[in-house]
């Protein structure tokens, strides 16, 4: 159970990974995930029924995740729709591709070989290895591009707009290349975890995005502020497989999996209050010395 959580966890933290890109850096509230996660379950779970290799399926996923980031990226840059709005739209009809992807609301991998059954070891440790694996690939990529100039034009645009523009950076294709990025590895978590689980299903991404909030708010409240940006990335990990031990104790206590969700809403509004009650415990204090 305690390496199944960590497996969990690790797969989830990609999901953290990828909107921290937008939630943090650059300030996008992106609604997209919802669909860009079922979606790349959905690809990668058709392709392989089609006799694809489980890497080169994965690959695709994270491809169609790509598109769907720029769909909601096009809209609000040359459409004018609120970021909001923007994703909500595409996640709607993201919902009405799956169906056609996959011809049904689920599908199986029934006597199908999944990406973590290319490794040599048990099935539990298949499944960690491969979130070692994946989490690492997705670290090491996303601090080599964001220190590059581009990368660096990335955050410059999160950090202020209108100040990145005064520099001749252009923040609309920024803002592009970041959704399409962070939807890719989004899709790539959703493909993993649908391998995992054996399935796809249209209904994965219902409040899939309180999961990847919470990976990065409890990364935030456990740890320190002054980090640095590989041990804040990291810290987004340590928060998923936290947040996977949680839901673990939660199931081991009786309680109804049906409201798994509402307890996820719950651990993110109590992790999100806790640095607000710090910050009036500690000005409290200093007044009355």
């Amino acid at each position: 159970m305690i390496i199944s959580s960590i497996s969990q966890g690790l797969l989830y933290g990609i999901l953290g990974l990828g909107i921290y890109l937008t939630f943090r850096i650059l300030d996008f509230p992106d609604l997209t995930t919802e669909g860009s996660f079922p979606l790349g379950g959905a690809v990668a779970v058709t392709l392989l029924n089609m006799g694809w290799h489980p890497i080169l399926a994965t690959l695709v996923a994270i491809l169609a995740g790509c598109v769907a980031g720029l769909v909601t990226g096009l809209l609000y840059t040359k459409g004018k729709i609120p970021t909001i709005l923007a994703g909500i739209l595409v996640m709607t009809s993201i919902n009405s591709i799956m169906l056609m992807i996959m011809g049904r609301a689920n599908l199986g991998l029934l006597d199908i070989k999944p990406i973590q059954e290319l490794l040599p070891f048990t099935t539990s440790y298949n499944l960690l290895v491969l979130g070692l694996i994946a989490v690492v690939a997705v670290i090491v990529f996303l601090i080599v591009s964001l220190n590059t100039r581009l990368g660096q034009a990335y955050i410059a645009t999160g950090d202020n707009r209108d100040m990145a523009k005064s520099f001749g950076i252009n923040t609309d294709r920024m803002e592009v290349m970041g959704l399409i990025v962070s939807n890719g590895i989004i899709a790539l978590s959703g493909a993993l975890i649908s391998q995992q689980d054996g399935y796809a299903d249209v209904s994965k991404g219902i409040g899939i995005i309180v999961i990847g909030l919470a990976s990065i708010i409890i990364g935030e409240v456990v740890y320190a502020s002054d980090l640095t940006f590989l041990e804040r990335l990291i810290t987004i990990v340590i928060g998923a497989v936290f947040y996977q031990f949680l839901i673990t104790a939660v199931i081991a206590l009786g309680f109804n999996t049906n409201y798994l969700k509402l307890f996820s809403a719950i651990v993110l509004s109590i992790c999100l209050v806790v640095p607000v009650l710090k910050n009036k415990v500690f000005k409290g204090a200093k007044v009355t010395r």
